[in-house]
């Protein structure tokens, strides 16, 4: 993509710098320089990120061809055992994974999840904190969830994920074992091993679904990216100092992660 298709993706888009910034983890500064010509050639993996953004909503082929996947990882030795590879695996060879080992499903791929680190945990439980807490306190029949908790995303057999908290408004998705279908809001805590997954992949996937909701959460920036898919698309970014309105309660629930940051660790500046 030339910087000229870029100038004009991003316009029709709306997007500011700013959100670009969100959206890809690019710094503002370095989008600056890239617009402005400043920067005559790009490193090639910012040229990527930004494709991915500018792409999604106009590139179909692009959409299909599936140009925000990651490489997918299998677990050790079962493309052999289950005589499949990268796209072929289905949810029944997810249910026979160890216990022990966390991967996600997405359209017959396996994406290994590896272990959150203590910012991660931190984070989600208070957001799952906050949000039983409003629940309940105005008696909401919707229901909040936390990870680990197998969701089969688009009722099919190729697609098993886990959010790290989601909140669902209909109780016959509920199976007692999973849910089954697309949670009304779904957060995701980025971290370096997941966070293209959760900014691209997932993004596209929890939209297609028919999620109403989606927050990526950047603990090293202290942001919250909030995407609301319905009624229509609009995409809002909030500090960990801000009170984040939860758009599905209907102005019932806030979440703030004031009290929180303190805890964290020494926040990561942008370069």
């Amino acid at each position: 993509m030339t910087l000229e298709e870029m100038k004009d993706r991003k316009r029709e888009l709306g997007y500011s710098l700013e959100q670009l910034s969100e959206l890809s983890g690019i710094p503002v500064s370095t989008l600056k320089k890239i617009f402005s010509g400043h920067t005559k050639s790009p490193r090639r993996d910012t040229i990527e990120k930004l494709t991915a953004v500018l792409e999604r909503h106009f590139d179909r082929r692009a959409e299909e061809s599936g140009f925000v996947r990651e490489a997918g990882i299998s677990y050790g030795g079962m493309a052999l055992s289950y005589n499949r590879k990268q796209g072929e695996y289905t949810v029944d060879d997810y249910l026979a994974l160890p216990d022990e080992q966390r991967y996600e499903l997405i359209d017959g791929a396996l994406y290994d999840m590896g272990s959150p680190s203590r910012d991660h945990q931190m984070i989600a439980g208070e957001l799952y904190f906050q949000l039983q807490l409003c629940a309940r306190a105005h008696q909401m029949h919707c229901r909040p969830y936390i990870s680990p908790l197998d969701v089969q995303l688009n009722q099919d057999n190729k697609t098993m994920v886990q959010p790290d908290v989601i909140v669902c408004c209909d109780e016959k998705q509920d199976s007692g074992q999973r849910i089954f279908g697309a949670p009304d809001f779904v957060a995701e805590v980025l971290s370096p091993s997941t966070a293209l997954r959760d900014r691209y992949l997932k993004y596209k996937k929890y939209k297609e679904a028919g999620v109403r909701e989606y927050w990526m959460i950047d603990p090293a920036r202290r942001k919250v990216i909030v995407c609301l898919f319905q009624p229509e698309d609009d995409i809002d970014t909030f500090t960990f100092q801000d009170p984040i309105p939860v758009f599905i309660s209907d102005g019932m629930c806030e979440i703030s992660f004031r009290e929180l940051e303190p805890q964290l660790e020494a926040k990561v500046k942008s370069s």
